[in-house]
C-alpha cells in the first residue's frame, strides 16, 4: 500500500523510487499496489489556494529566497529520478476532491493513470489541480467518463467516506506523515527512500523476515499540517 498525497512532493518522488525498486524485485508480478488517501492541510477550504513559495515561507518562517532554495532542493531530487518539477509558480490548496476522484478511478481501473497525470500536472506543468475543469480534463485523459467525473465533483459526498476510511486506516497503521509505504500490512517504510531500499524491503517481506532498520538516507516526509521536511534546508 502506498498512500497518495497530491500536494506532497516527496510522494511524487517516492512513487517513482518505489516503482524503480519494485521493477528490480524478482516477484514484482505478484505485487498488488494500492494507493490510499492522506490529506495535507485538510482544514483548508475548497477554493482557498495560494502560491507554494509564500506558503513555505510562512510555515517555516523563512524568506522567499530561502523558500525558493528549499524548492530547488526538492526539484533536484525530482530531476534525479527523471521527473519534471517546477520550483516556482505552483499553487497549493485543498486536495479532497482529487482524492475523491482517485477513488472513482480506482473503481474504473484507472487509478494509477489518473495519479500520474495529476502528479505531473501539479508538479511539472502549469496546470492547477485545484480547478474543477482541470480535474475534469485529467480524468478524461486518464480514461474516465467526463459526465461521471463532473457528477463526482458536483457531489461533495461522493467517495467522501472512502477518503475518510483511508485516513482512519493510515492512522491505525501509524502513518503520521507521507509518503508511507506498508508491505503485506505488516511492514512500514516512511519517506522518499532510495529505490534499493524498497527492493530490499520487498525481498525481506516476501521471505517473511522482519525488515531491517532503514539507513543511509534521510526519510523525507510531509506532515498532516502540510509542512514537508527538506533535509539540509
Amino acid at each position: 500500500m502506498a498512500p497518495f498525497v497530491h500536494a506532497c512532493p516527496w510522494c511524487y518522488i517516492g512513487k517513482a523510487r518505489f516503482e524503480k525498486g519494485l521493477a528490480a524485485f524478482a516477484h514484482r508480478d505478484d505485487v498488488e499496489v494500492v494507493h490510499r488517501s492522506f490529506e495535507l492541510d485538510p482544514n483548508r477550504a475548497k477554493g482557498d489556494t495560494g502560491p507554494v513559495l509564500e506558503m513555505l515561507a510562512a510555515k517555516y518562517g523563512r524568506t522567499l529566497d530561502e523558500a525558493r532554495a528549499m524548492e530547488a532542493h526538492v526539484a533536484s531530487n525530482a530531476h534525479s529520478e527523471g521527473l519534471g518539477y517546477l520550483a516556482d509558480g505552483r499553487d497549493h490548496g485543498n486536495t479532497f476532491d482529487i482524492h475523491r476522484l482517485l477513488h472513482l478511478a480506482k473503481e474504473r481501473g484507472r487509478q494509477n493513470e489518473l495519479l500520474d497525470l495529476a502528479y505531473r500536472a501539479n508538479f511539472a506543468e502549469e496546470r492547477s489541480v485545484f480547478d474543477d475543469e482541470t480535474l475534469v480534463t485529467l480524468g478524461v485523459e486518464a480514461g474516465l467518463d467526463e459526465a461521471e467525473v463532473r457528477s463526482v465533483l458536483a457531489d461533495s459526498t461522493a467517495y467522501a467516506d472512502a477518503v475518510r476510511e483511508d485516513e482512519r486506516e493510515a492512522a491505525e497503521l501509524g502513518a503520521n506523515g507521507v509518503p508511507f509505504f506498508v508491505l503485506d500490512r505488516r511492514y512500514g517504510i516512511s519517506g522518499g527512500q532510495p529505490a534499493e531500499v524498497f527492493t530490499q524491503a520487498l525481498e525481506q517481506a516476501w521471505q517473511g523476515r522482519a525488515l531491517q532498520p532503514v539507513g543511509g538516507a534521510e526519510a523525507e516526509v510531509c506532515g498532516p499540517d502540510g509542512t514537508c521536511e527538506v533535509p539540509g534546508a
